[in-house]
């Protein structure tokens, strides 16, 4: 299907010389004498494209691409005059035009022009469909009222360039509420810069968030620029910032109050414009009276509050978030979709989610792995999650002297031992595999 150019002006011989070299060239031509007549076309022919004539009778040409932009935004339009000012090219530019093209014009840039504002409309095209599946993505799962006030309150807080502080216990998906923020904000297009304080020891936290020079210390081999550097014009997530260490925390709070910072070992004073949003799973006006955490930092970051539920307090979300990663393994793997027993998910909405939906999702993945059939059922739900599963309570050692051979008793200590770890690593059986010193196959060979 060759593109749709609308051709807008008052002249027959233009739009009849525009059809002409444009039809050549493939194109389908669409033509309006006015920009009434324009505004019915783009309603009805949906071109891909408008080249506008400014000087017009009736509504001219940036009236008309004014009322253009209000019913096809994403639409390109070039403006055409032969009474071209800069005071006329900047009022086009202004108010949503793509390019601006003079009479007498030229055919080769007119066609490098349509070309030049087709692909750029194609790749936003791509970056809006991007951005529709990284939101999808990243979204907040779930119909329960403590998942609706918490999107609500995301909604009304993202567009806001505010600091944020997110609280909620480990597993609950902080990190996908900032996301999920910052894909809402302003500055949806700019980096989104993660730095977990938890991870990163804290003789190196300083030159992770603010650069270093080359020659700054020991291993300073080159310049490295820090995550307020690399955030800068999008967002920096300070990641369980109620682990970061008092010093640290100090040159935090200057940076923010004066916008700006100097790399370690540097002389030159970089300005800071980054959106700031922070997480933690403490208690931080706990961590104050403990003298762990500056109040007066507190007050910068906790400037809009939002806690992201535990599981616990929205199980009429389990049903949901099972269906969502069921689906999501299945696209991963490329398979069918695994289903799940009714009675098996009204097992999940009973138990005690100490991991949150990191565990909850973790024990998915592992059904979605192990379970040989395509629905999960009653009895394929392991222990903790489901008491009744044979092998009763991993704490009764009792079930390893039942058996009289070794290698069985060896096989039965193995499978409760991994049953134990798996638990405490909240169903994660990759990270299991790898503080074991072990295989994912073996494990899972084991709890078969």
């Amino acid at each position: 299907m060759y593109p749709a150019v609308l051709v807008v002006d008052d002249e027959k011989t233009i739009i009849e010389s525009l059809e002409g070299i444009l039809s050549d060239d493939g194109f389908e031509v669409i033509h309006a004498y006015n920009g009434y007549e324009a505004l019915k076309k783009i309603e009805t022919d949906s071109p891909d494209i408008v080249l506008l004539d400014i000087w017009m009778p009736g509504i001219d040409g940036i009236e008309t691409l004014k009322e253009i932009k209000k019913i096809a935004p994403n639409l390109p339009v070039v403006m055409i005059t032969g009474h071209g000012t800069i005071e006329s090219a900047v009022d086009a530019t202004k108010s949503g035009a793509y390019d601006f093209l003079e009479k007498p014009l030229s055919i080769d840039k007119v066609m490098v022009t349509i070309n030049n504002a087709l692909n750029f409309r194609k790749l936003e095209e791509e970056n809006i469909y991007l951005r529709k599946k990284s939101i999808e993505k990243n979204s907040i799962t779930g119909t329960s009222p403590a998942v609706q006030k918490l999107y609500s309150e995301v909604m009304s807080a993202a567009p806001s360039d505010s600091s944020i502080l997110i609280t909620g216990e480990n597993g609950t998906g902080k990190e996908m509420v900032a996301r999920t923020i910052h894909q809402f904000s302003l500055r949806p297009e700019q980096p989104f810069i993660i730095i977990n304080c938890a991870a990163i020891p804290e003789e190196s936290l300083d030159s992770e968030l603010f650069g270093h020079e080359k020659g700054a210390f020991d291993k300073a081999t080159s310049k490295n620029k820090g995550k307020f550097e690399l955030a800068s014009g999008g967002t920096l997530f300070l990641d369980e910032v109620g682990d970061m260490n008092i010093k640290t925390q100090a040159k935090i709070l200057r940076a923010l109050e004066s916008k700006t910072f100097q790399r370690i070992g540097g002389g030159r004073t970089l300005h800071m414009d980054v959106r700031l949003i922070a997480s933690s799973n403490k208690n931080l006006e706990k961590e104050i009276d403990a003298g762990n955490f500056r109040q007066d930092l507190f007050y910068r970051l906790n400037v809009i509050p939002l806690h992201v539920p535990a599981l616990n307090e929205r199980t009429e979300d389990i049903p949901i978030l099972v269906d969502t990663f069921l689906e999501k393994f299945a696209k991963q793997a490329g398979g069918t979709k695994k289903e799940i027993s009714a009675d098996a998910v009204s097992l999940l909405e009973k138990y005690k989610w100490q991991g949150n939906v990191r565990e909850l999702k973790n024990l998915v993945e592992r059904l979605s792995i192990m379970v040989d059939t395509d629905l999960i059922t009653l009895p394929d739900i392991p222990y903790p999650y489901n008491p009744e599963h044979p092998g009763g309570d991993p704490c009764d050692t009792d079930l390893f002297y039942e058996s009289d051979n070794l290698e069985q008793a060896r096989k039965k200590f193995e499978q409760e031992f991994f049953r134990q770890k798996l638990a405490r690593e909240n169903g994660d059986i990759k990270t299991l595999a790898k503080k074991l010193g072990t295989t994912v196959n073996y494990i899972q060979k084991r709890l078969s």
